[in-house]
């Protein structure tokens, strides 16, 4: 069974998370976010309960 055999998939597995750790996450996390946090209360809306007809 070839799966059980670690020696390529796990040079694959490697390679590929010190990619994405050291060259595409740094791109990534150097944009800004377009919607930046503000500190305004969330609103809360009134409910009124429901009026089941048969209660």
């Amino acid at each position: 069974m070839p799966q059980l055999n670690p020696s390529p998939w796990f040079f694959i597995m490697t390679i590929t998370w010190l990619t994405f750790t050291l060259i595409i996450q740094p791109k990534l996390l150097s944009f800004t976010s377009t919607n930046p946090p503000h500190s305004k209360k969330p609103k809360t809306f009134k409910t009124t309960p429901w009026a089941w007809p048969w209660t």
